[in-house]
């Protein structure tokens, strides 16, 4: 085996999004801003937690408990978009 005598940082593997992180669209923000960055962390983890109850074991699925959890995560998206405005503005 060869040793990397380069310097160079290895690059990691990048992983895929979770439901609520893509939800957000948390790779996207142009300027770089600290708060947007944490506010879509934080909203992403709600949306994620959300969606993990939704998604729980079939037998204790309910249609009602489902389309409540979904009107929760859209509602968490777009109160996630009025506060990266209002930081933004």
């Amino acid at each position: 085996m060869e040793e990397d005598t380069t310097n160079q940082p290895k690059t990691m593997e990048k992983r895929p999004l979770t439901f609520g992180e893509d939800a957000v669209g948390l790779t996207f923000n142009p300027s770089n801003n600290i708060e947007v960055d944490e506010i879509k962390k934080r909203y992403a983890e709600i949306i994620d937690i959300l969606d993990g109850i939704r998604s729980c074991d079939e037998s204790d699925r309910h249609p009602e408990k489902n389309r409540l959890l979904s009107v929760a995560i859209t509602e968490a998206q777009t109160a996630q978009m009025w506060a990266v405005k209002g930081i933004t503005k």
